[in-house]
Formats: structure tokens, C-alpha cells, sequence
């Protein structure tokens, strides 16, 4: 098992997303090219779960050609700290779209 998102990356359209299960979890959204832009997940709180947060990112893009990837979990907010400090370590930022503030993110090491 690895530490990163391995899922293979899907197209952010509605028949795709309308294939997603309403339970809790992370996902990743990224520009066409692969580049992750938002890490989220799918709480307690949200509305259809995945399915939900992923049509919600998709809308917000507002037609624009996108991806995403997705995993249930239901630890989802541990997960979801630990996919944001892999992206961190990786690229030295959060994606573009998450306003979480760094220096309140755990650090990895990496060798």
C-alpha cells in the first residue's frame, strides 16, 4: 500500500461522476495535463458524499475539461491531511485551489 493517490484518473463529467457512491472519503481534482489543483474529501456533513463534493467541484470549474480520482475512507479527514502533506513534500505547496495554511500541516520526510 502506498502513501499517495494511485486510483487511475477519470473525466470530471456528469455521467462519470453520477457513477460515484454516496459515502465518505478523498479525492483529488486535476487540470487536464494530470496537475492536481484540489485535494478534498467527503465528510459526515456532506451531501451524497463523493458523489456529492466531486459534482460540486465539477460545477465550480464551471465547464471547464477537467479529472478526478477518488477513494472511499472512512477515516477521511486523516487521509486527507496525509494526501495534503505527500503534495507538499512532493511540490513544496498546497494545490492551488486548497487555502489550508502550510504551517499548520504535519511534515514527511522524504529520502
Amino acid at each position: 500500500m502506498t502513501i499517495r493517490l494511485e486510483k487511475p484518473w477519470r473525466p470530471l463529467e456528469e455521467r462519470e461522476v453520477a457513477t460515484l457512491p454516496a459515502q465518505l472519503g478523498v479525492y483529488q481534482i486535476a487540470e487536464p495535463d494530470g496537475e492536481v489543483i484540489r485535494i478534498g474529501y467527503a465528510g459526515g456533513k456532506s451531501l451524497f458524499g463523493l458523489r456529492g463534493e466531486i459534482q460540486r467541484a465539477a460545477v465550480t470549474r464551471q465547464g471547464k475539461p477537467g479529472l478526478f480520482r477518488c477513494e472511499v475512507n472512512m477515516q477521511y479527514m486523516s487521509r486527507y491531511q496525509e494526501l495534503l502533506m505527500v503534495h507538499l513534500a512532493e511540490h513544496g505547496r498546497l494545490p492551488r485551489e486548497n487555502d489550508e495554511r502550510p504551517d499548520r500541516i504535519g511534515r514527511l520526510s522524504v529520502r
